[in-house]
């Protein structure tokens, strides 16, 4: 069988620490880093990929 080329992570809220977002990438390309917003803060947010077990 062929080998996944994407893995799925999930997206962590840097200030809150709250999971807010599940999405897959690529594996060959950078961490995802990107500004989401976050319901609990009522704001966006830099939020970092965590690799989901």
């Amino acid at each position: 069988m062929a080998k996944e080329k994407r893995e799925y992570v999930m997206l962590v809220c840097s200030e809150g620490g709250d999971v807010n977002y599940y999405t897959s990438r690529s594996k060959t390309s950078p961490k995802l880093e990107l500004k989401k917003y976050n319901p609990r803060l009522r704001k966006h947010t830099l939020h970092m990929e965590k690799k989901r077990k």
